[in-house]
């Protein structure tokens, strides 16, 4: 059989790098989608070097833009016709309101929307290659988070928090996270998502310097990149997670519970339907009729 195909998002820095080199050296053929194709490929071409695997690519992909994220996916179906392994890892957070391509809340739209999108759209070479897993790279900041679909296409930014936005975007993931557990049951694939612990990384672009000397004075509490990276490896190839799907794992590889928005079920099919139609695409999903049992 040929390698499995894992595709990972945002590898360029931080937990991303670190599960990027370890999957490379396990032989996964691998894809990595981000951003900046020049710092990836710099990526690769160390990668290839220090694992001896070839097979490792970059796919252009700008999370906060849905046509980016859809270029994407189509040249990476062009390549692959199997997907193994989808690790969202990407995520960033602003210090001020932006908008995104689609007027979107840029935070929002690069980690919650953008991922979801990318993931839904990969279901063909997910079933193709069930059983395949789904990791999500989430934070525990998401139970501070709120969210109501209505008020997302309006919003003005007035007494805007860059937390307050991450904190949402992350709930968001572990809402999708569940959502897509439950619509997928049967199918062989499994949705998990993460808190990886508090990492020392250049989520913000190091513009910041109130951020700045905060992650200085919490320094004896931050995790080294390579730990933080351990319960996304953990999520992605531990046999013994084969059949588990729908949870939320903390820094210690430990099933943790959730927000109790992330619980409900009724807020995430509507967050579920609002993304659907954002993103001009039914709320049904998959097909039951393509489901395949493992």
């Amino acid at each position: 059989m040929s390698a499995p195909v894992c595709l990972i998002t945002g590898t360029t820095s931080g937990i991303g790098r670190e599960t990027a080199q370890a999957l490379a050296a396990d032989g996964y053929q691998l894809v990595m989608a981000c951003r900046d194709e020049i710092r990836a490929g710099e990526l690769r071409r160390a990668l290839i070097e220090e694992s001896g695997n070839e097979a490792i690519d970059v796919l252009r992909c700008d999370l906060s833009s849905l046509a980016s994220v859809r270029r994407a996916v189509a040249e990476f179906r062009s390549r692959h016709d199997r997907l193994d392994l989808l690790i969202n890892n990407a995520g960033t957070m602003t210090t001020r309101f932006q908008r995104s391509a689609d007027g979107l809340e840029l935070t929002l739209a690069a980690n919650y929307l953008g991922p979801w999108l990318l993931t839904r759209l990969l279901l063909d070479p997910l079933l193709a290659a069930a059983p395949a897993r789904i990791v999500t790279v989430a934070s525990a900041v998401h139970l501070r988070g709120s969210i109501d679909p209505t008020t997302l296409r309006t919003e003005q930014g007035r007494g805007y928090s860059g937390l307050a936005a991450y904190a949402r975007s992350k709930l968001g993931n572990v809402m999708a996270t569940l959502s897509q557990a439950e619509k997928l049951e049967g199918t062989g694939i499994t949705a998990n998502c993460l808190h990886p612990g508090v990492v020392s990384t250049n989520i913000t672009g190091d513009t910041n310097a109130l951020l700045r000397l905060g992650m200085k004075l919490i320094s004896p509490l931050i995790l080294s990149e390579a730990r933080g990276a351990a319960t996304s490896l953990h999520l992605a190839r531990d046999p013994s997670l084969s059949g588990t799907s729908g949870c939320y794992f903390d820094e210690h590889q430990a099933i943790a519970e959730p927000a109790e928005t992330a619980r409900d079920r009724g807020e995430r099919e509507a967050l579920w339907v609002w993304s659907s139609r954002f993103c001009d695409l039914p709320p049904a999903w998959p097909d039951t009729a393509r489901r395949k049992n493992t």
